[in-house]
């Protein structure tokens, strides 16, 4: 067990990342990965490849995966201009002003037609000003109205369309490739960043730990009887968000609706009461697992409840967990809140070391990149 820890600076949390090991594009194959194997209660590490994943479990664990789509969520439009300020009423600029290009990333569904979203540049973007998406004979095929404003370009937009928003998102929407993915989004993205077994939700950012998977590496885990549960947890802005505080524990995570079914909650307890492994695939899944244990813990249960909540936990060293013992993740940012979620599971210092490793060996890191199983 990880001892509890009183307090956590930011800045133990660090390590040096050369830009070159940041993966921007996948493998040809997704199960060609290579994996670092870390005893979380040794610290020792073992290279492997992520195919040898089936063959590595004892046999007994309890698979989670977090089988939510990622939608095409990020939008290109431009200013109709109704309420915004020009800077000149006889400045040249003022047309431009008006037009200027906006980009839209979805975070979160807050109605059938209303999403929180960053809005880049966002500073000059009221209440009530409209936003138009869509080029040439698409153009004006998806409209918004700004409803509401928060920090960091957080804006409530209200979305209308004449073929439905679903339908506009679809054509018009591109994948939302993380920020350190230094090139435009291309047709093969919308495939390969999303995992094969991706099936409801409206995540803005893919499960990661996933996208090693193929059909023959699920069916050689079945092969071998193992059981598999599924969560749905709509990955949002707690992926993207920068930790802005020194103390990790002042910081207040951005929530993530998540929804677990009855048939999970039953294997989660089994697997408790039988004291078997439960492995959660990826980080995601820990946050809902987790969460959901919290909350049951506060009205005196120990099992996970099913339904749908909202992900509120921030998970870091001194965090207690109380479903999940085993997990598969790709590599994180320095100072992140995930690379603190899965110090929670293996120790500051194991995770550390094994990180300096990695770069030293040359694994590719974050959502393109290579993984790590932790046991």
């Amino acid at each position: 067990m990880i001892p509890a820890r009183a307090s956590m600076n930011l800045d133990e949390l660090n390590f040096d990342l050369p830009p070159e090991r940041i993966a921007q594009r996948p493998l040809v194959s997704r199960d060609a990965s290579r994996m670092l194997l870390l005893d979380k209660a040794t610290g020792e590490w073992h290279d492997r490849h992520f195919r040898e994943f089936p063959d590595l479990l004892r046999g007994d664990e309890l698979i989670v995966l977090n089988n939510a789509r990622v939608l095409p969520a990020r939008l290109f439009g431009r200013r109709v201009g109704i309420h915004a300020e020009p800077p000149g009423i006889h400045n040249p600029a003022r047309h431009e002003h008006l037009q200027a290009p906006i980009e839209v990333l979805l975070v979160r569904q807050l109605a059938a037609d209303t999403w929180e979203t960053l809005v880049r540049p966002g500073r000059k973007i009221t209440v009530g000003e409209k936003i138009i998406f869509g080029q040439g004979e698409r153009e004006g095929e998806l409209e918004a109205v700004t409803e509401g404003r928060g920090e960091y370009g957080l804006r409530v937009l209200r979305f209308s369309s004449s073929t439905g928003f679903q339908e506009a998102l679809s054509r018009l929407g591109h994948i939302p490739l993380p920020p350190y993915i230094k090139r435009a989004d291309e047709p093969a993205d919308r495939e390969r960043y999303q995992t094969i077994y991706a099936r409801q939700g409206s995540a803005v950012a893919a499960p990661t730990a996933g996208l090693h998977f193929t059909p023959e590496i699920l069916q050689r885990i079945r092969a071998r009887s193992m059981e598999i549960a599924e969560i749905t947890l709509d990955v949002g802005l707690g992926t993207f968000e920068p930790v802005r505080t020194q103390r990790l524990e002042d910081h207040k995570i951005h929530v993530e609706s998540y929804e677990i079914p009855e048939a999970t909650a039953q294997a989660i307890a089994q697997a408790q009461i039988e004291k078997r492994p439960i492995l959660a695939i990826g980080t995601t899944v820990v946050r809902a697992l987790e969460d959901a244990a919290e909350k049951a813990a506060l009205h005196g249960s120990s099992t996970v409840s099913p339904g749908k909540s909202e992900a509120a936990i921030f998970l870091y060293p001194g965090k207690p967990l109380r479903v999940v013992n085993q997990l598969l993740t790709n590599f994180h940012l320095p100072q992140s809140s995930l690379l603190a979620l899965v110090a929670t599971l293996a120790g500051q210092e194991n995770i550390l070391r094994a990180y300096r490793h990695a770069v030293a060996a040359e694994y590719r890191f974050y959502s393109y990149g290579d993984c790590m199983l932790i046991r």
